[in-house]
């Protein structure tokens, strides 16, 4: 087996600019049941999922025709999978969208409603609970 490589800055740069990006990043978190209606659905699993050694030209041709490509895209960049077809791309190539992808989110403002990191919130809400804070009365009345 082979390591896979880091891609190259230009590969980098081409992936930024290919139009698969362009719509994963588009449609990113606006389907969540998008695998109800891939048109994987009737195919074999393992047609996705080719030996190194053999092509991957149908699952790509069967997924360029599907409705879901770039929720499906951006799902694999989402979770970082890079074995296997999906979004009509190779992992060679989704490797080099993996870079622009997390350097997309990294620029990502404050506000965007795309996503915050979910996990870290409650993690660190058990390290460090809020404290309670007594509220006093202005006046300094008691009641009763």
């Amino acid at each position: 087996m082979t390591r896979a490589r880091m891609p190259r800055p230009h590969e980098v740069a081409s992936a930024r600019r290919d139009p698969r990006l362009q719509r994963a990043v588009a449609e990113r978190g606006l389907d969540p049941a998008w695998r109800t209606r891939g048109a994987c659905q009737t195919v074999d699993p393992e047609t996705f999922f080719p030996a190194p050694s053999e092509p991957a030209d149908a699952a790509v041709a069967l997924c360029r025709t599907c409705d879901v490509q770039g929720s499906c895209l951006a799902w694999a960049l989402e979770v970082g999978d890079c074995h296997g077809v999906w979004g009509a791309t190779t992992p060679r190539e989704r490797r080099a969208m993996l870079v622009a992808w997390r350097g997309e989110q990294q620029n990502q403002p404050v506000d965007s409603p795309i996503r915050e990191e979910p996990l870290l919130l409650p993690l660190i809400q058990l390290i460090a609970p809020p404290k309670q804070v007594a509220v006093r009365d202005p006046v300094g009345a008691t009641a009763g």
